[in-house]
């Protein structure tokens, strides 16, 4: 179907849902009034916010402007809710800088100013949450977007908080206690473009419980992903063969990947404030269970489809399957006291993070000698992966109120973490002399009985990662006139030791220890009641991944070249600069333009050891009669015929990067127009960097040169309804590594929301997301080695489109 065909798809059911809730409002209920009624008070005269407020009465959500005084930008649950986004990672998708390089409907690793996931700081009320990712990163699909109250862009550092935050900090704050009086329940379907129908279920409850209050919420989330996917694959690429699509074709590869899962959630909070006492207990739960279903044919023709050689064209069948439990939760408890010496705070926390995953891979080759012979061959393996990472920490601090405009509060943290790590590996392979009852169109892909036994550990995957940290902090917050200022000291020293069973004793325990001033200053200046300017300067750092710091070595990790760990590694650090400005616009608008600047050092790049790869040796003995140890050794007649051309890497901390751009963002009503029940908001990132690789100059790897998003929403008082739209639309992202560069564009995204509330309790909306069809659209340039790759010797050149259809959903929420 066409993207305007679909567009106009979405259209017509925005239509028909608003039509349809405009008739039965007007059968049930009176028009709604628009003055909003005073907000009830708790026993310590408190307002408290009523659950009515989570359905639509006529208020359109904007951007937050926060008094902070480091440069936050905070997003209530108002400003994403109407356009029911699943996950935190889908209502990411509307603010400034953040990008993803995620499958086509999806939204896991968040790139704040576009870099790799391991550069943004993600915290979930306000602490670190571990994944099973090595680069550090939590996926922003583990956390229901039913569950946030608001998102907080925090763009510079500040010395309260850890200093892994290079790009910035995503602080995704859940519901508490005070939220809510009452609750309510919410029911509906997602519709995804084959037909499937997924149910979403959830509700919470916020209300007096004992001394304090308390909040409890629950969700059931359907997921599901249908992809298509299709690969085309050359022997060069245009740039050195102008005419590679007829000359240099190799094979093309379909593929369904299907992403079929259910997601259950919960979370907790419990307050207590009297008499200068505070205590805080917070828990949160999500538990996955998910299956990832990949099914791949390989022909020798561009296009069409035909039966297996010798006869047809189909090279390969293969089938991936990966059946995969994650389950993640955190719990957290905070005390303050205020006493005559200022308030003292004690924070305790823990976070676990375990994924399971028992995938198998089989192919089938049809792609064998049948002259000579051979028969086709199905190979397969099974892998067991198992990742634990858990987290403690603790923190005091005690803040000293010299004045009323000048506050000085010092701490200190500790925080242990363990990362557990067990994946093995078992293959099998059959040869078939018949081929009895195949049929490449089978749901089944495979009835051939395939064993798999012996299961051994995987290079590098039997291991454990420990990290001890103690932080000291100081901050010192003051204010004269209009102008705001903090500045700050973190000192974060970290002990890493590194257990790793799958390498020779003498290498399995390892252990690095470093530690890093991190200085922070901020300045926030209302010049006026509607013109502020704010200004931040700090020291941040990124910490190595983890898969680089085990003193494996890995074969074939990049092309034909090796990549050996490195148990030193030192974490990169960066320099950061944010100066903005923010216009307020009305009550409740604002616009916002802030320009910033890393110089980030120590980077962590793959670099050449000199050292020959396996690979080469390999075919160095085989081809020529010596082995590599005879070259290395001096031997005059080895040496001779001595020309690696694939070698041993490994990480190291070496030169320098940049990374820069401008940023901008509004959110306001019409109301200066005569049209005060309209909502829009945009904003525009463009990003940039500069770093020297192995070849040149390139940008940081993978970040998108822009990103930007807009759209409105419509007010329908008389109606007690409301409709909106909004686009996105993200840039190229080129990446190159050792022996490969990939090229990322994505398609724009259009989302269209319509709603109706009936009385004062119940509201039905409709949603429409991925309008037009976005396509995920990669190109690889493979090589067997650096040599090549300078060379522009190519082994394969790749261009991979992945689609998926329009999603529609129907959410209803009732309020009690």
């Amino acid at each position: 179907m066409s993207d305007k065909h679909t567009l106009l798809r979405g259209i017509s059911l925005a239509a028909f849902c608003l039509g349809s809730g405009i008739t039965a409002h007007a059968q049930v209920a009176e028009p709604a009034e628009t003055v909003e009624p005073a907000a009830p008070i708790d026993a310590e005269g408190d307002p408290i916010m009523r659950a009515e407020t989570v359905v639509v009465q006529g208020y359109i959500g904007y951007r937050d402007r926060t008094d902070d005084t480091v440069q936050t930008l905070t997003y209530g649950q108002d400003y994403f809710q109407r356009f029911e986004p699943l996950t935190a990672g889908d209502a990411l998708k509307r603010v400034p800088s953040v990008t993803f390089l995620s499958d086509v409907i999806e939204s896991d690793g968040a790139r704040l100013r576009g870099l790799d996931p391991g550069y943004t700081q993600i915290l979930i009320n306000g602490e670190k949450v571990p994944g099973s990712n090595a680069d550090r990163s939590f996926f922003m699909d583990r956390i229901p977007a039913e569950l946030i109250d608001r998102v907080e862009i925090v763009r510079g550092a500040t010395a309260r908080r850890s200093g892994d935050a290079v790009a910035g900090t995503l602080n995704i704050v859940l519901r508490d206690g005070y939220e809510l009086d009452g609750g309510y329940i919410r029911a509906g379907a997602l519709r995804f473009d084959d037909g499937e129908v997924k149910p979403s279920f959830g509700g919470v409850y916020g209300g007096a419980f004992g001394p304090g209050r308390i909040l409890l919420g629950a969700n059931v989330q359907g997921r599901y992903n249908p992809k298509l996917k299709s690969s085309l694959r050359y022997g060069d690429s245009p740039e050195n063969d102008p005419d590679y699509r007829t000359s240099e074709f190799d094979n093309r590869e379909d593929q369904t990947d299907t992403r079929d899962g259910t997601d259950y959630s919960f979370n907790s909070n419990y307050q207590f404030d009297r008499d200068g006492t505070r205590v805080e207990l917070d828990g949160f739960f999500v538990y996955t269970d998910r299956t990832e279903d990949e099914r791949s044919f390989e022909y020798d023709i561009p296009t069409g489809v035909s039966g297996p050689l010798p006869d047809g064209n189909l090279l390969t069948d293969n089938a991936n399957v990966a059946n995969i439990e994650q389950t993640n939760y955190s719990v957290k408890g905070k005390f303050a006291q205020k006493w005559s010496a200022g308030e003292t705070k004690f924070k305790l926390a823990f976070a676990s993070f375990d994924e399971q995953v028992r995938e198998f891979e089989e192919e089938l080759d049809f792609d064998v000698d049948y002259d000579d012979g051979e028969v086709p061959v199905i190979e397969g393996e099974s892998v067991r992966a198992d990742i634990t990472d858990e987290e403690f920490s603790a923190e005091l601090a005690h803040e000293f109120e010299f004045s009323d405009t000048l506050k000085f509060e010092a701490g200190i943290f500790f925080q242990t973490k363990q990362r557990d790590t067990d994946i093995s590996a078992a293959e099998d392979e059959l040869d078939l002399d018949t081929l009895t009852g195949y049929d490449q169109f089978s749901e089944t892909p495979t009835q051939f009985g395939l064993v798999y036994a012996d299961f051994e550990a995987e290079d590098g995957g039997l291991s454990s990662i420990e990290e001890d940290r103690i932080d000291i902090f100081a901050v010192l917050n003051g204010e004269v006139g209009n102008l705001d200022w903090e500045a700050g000291l973190r000192y974060e020293t970290t002990d890493v030791s590194i257990n790793d069973r799958t390498v020779d004793a003498d290498l399995q325990n390892q252990s690095n220890d470093y530690a890093t001033l991190l200085p922070s200053a901020h300045i926030k200046y209302d010049a006026t009641s509607l013109d502020r300017f704010t200004a931040s300067v700090a020291r941040t750092v990124r910490r190595p991944n983890f898969n680089f710091v085990s003193p494996v070595l890995l074969t074939g990790e990049y092309g034909d070249s090796d990549l050996l760990g490195n148990p030193q590694l030192d974490p990169e650090n960066a320099w950061g600069l944010d100066v903005g400005y923010e216009r307020r616009i009305g009550k409740t608008g604002v616009f916002g333009v802030n320009v910033f600047y890393r110089d980030v050092k120590d980077l962590i790049e793959v670099v050449n050891t000199g050292a020959p790869s396996d690979d080469y040796c390999d075919e160095f003995e085989d081809d020529e009669g010596f082995t590599c140890d005879q070259a290395l050794a001096g031997d005059p007649a080895a040496l001779a015929v001595y020309d690696p051309n694939s070698f041993v890497l490994t990480p190291e901390n070496v030169g320098d990067g940049q990374v820069y751009g401008i940023e901008f963002d509004l959110s306001t009503s019409l109301v200066a127009f005569g049209m005060e029940n309209t909502g829009v908001f945009a904003n525009l990132s463009l990003l940039d960097s500069k770093i020297d690789d192995f070849i040149g100059e390139r940008r940081f790897n993978s970040q998108s040169e822009y990103v930007y998003n807009f759209g409105f929403i419509q007010e329908l008082p008389v109606y007690a309804a409301a409709f909106g739209v909004t686009y996105r639309k993200q840039g190229d992202a080129y990446e190159r590594i050792n022996s490969e560069e990939v090229t990322t564009s994505y398609g724009a995204d259009l989302e269209i929301f319509v709603e109706k509330s009936i009385g004062d309790s119940f509201t039905i909306r409709a949603v429409g997301s991925n309008l037009l069809n976005a396509s995920k659209d990669e190109v690889f340039n493979k090589f067997d080695n650096e040599i090549d790759q300078m060379d522009r010797d190519f082994d394969e050149y790749e261009l991979e489109t992945e689609e998926a259809g329009p999603v529609f959903q129907i959410m209803a929420r009732y309020a009690f």
